[in-house]
């Protein structure tokens, strides 16, 4: 099986001028808007995640070129506490390759048989809301996985959750989504993912999708994001 090629993170030469201080903006950037949304979340919760998921759907538009300020956003979030139910769901960009990326975004912005996710507090699990015409393409890639049929499209590919610390951010705590375990997931590219999802504010959350690859390590593909009804 061939493993998603992603483009290597951007490094940040010290002797490059600069470069080191355009990292510095854009975190400094991120860091004060999202203190604004969480400042206002305390009496509008609400216009709060509004304006968070505002801000994803607007990252989403910039599509890989948003990576930098994607990753700076994620590491702003902490774990989520009460996701519990249905989520809608987007995704925001893949961070694969210069061809495929906007290959997928193309794609995706046509037909997008991902719609959420759905979390089950108690019992730490969870699984993904698909469009019933995603069965079709689940066939063709996994023709023994059945889908589980739901009052809008289809249910599919089982999680357990928990906190860990993070792949790709070590240094930061996250909600891990992780398929590997459940016998029933195909194995062809569903057991090899490990979402991390962070909440940026109360009902607006952002994810990081894995690659796990063949040598037990960790490649950053895309990012995704959830907001509750």
């Amino acid at each position: 099986m061939l493993e998603p090629t992603r483009k290597g993170p951007v490094t940040m030469v010290s002797d490059a001028p600069g470069m080191d201080g355009a990292s510095d903006t854009t975190a400094t950037q991120v860091g004060q808007r999202v203190a604004g949304l969480r400042q206002r979340a305390g009496a509008d919760p609400s216009g709060a995640a509004t304006d968070t998921w505002a801000w994803f759907t607007d990252l989403a538009a910039a599509g890989s070129k948003s990576e930098a300020e994607l990753n700076e956003l994620f590491r702003t979030g902490s774990p989520p506490t009460d996701l519990d139910g249905p989520t809608e769901g987007i995704l925001v960009t893949t961070t694969t390759n210069k061809v495929l990326d906007p290959a997928v975004a193309a794609v995706t912005k046509l037909w997008m048989p991902w719609q959420g996710k759905r979390f089950d507090a108690s019992s730490g699990t969870g699984d993904n809301r698909i469009t019933s015409s995603g069965r079709i393409a689940s066939k063709l890639l996994w023709p023994l996985y059945s889908m589980k049929d739901a009052a809008e499209g289809k249910l599919a590919f089982d999680f357990h959750t928990y906190v860990d610390d993070g792949k790709d951010d070590p240094d930061r705590r996250v909600m891990v989504i992780d398929y590997k375990d459940v016998e029933k997931n195909p194995t062809l590219v569903i057991r090899s993912v490990r979402d991390e999802l962070v909440e940026i504010v109360p009902g607006a959350y952002l994810g990081k999708i894995l690659y796990r690859l063949s040598s037990g390590s960790h490649e950053l593909i895309g990012f995704f994001a959830l907001r509750t009804p």
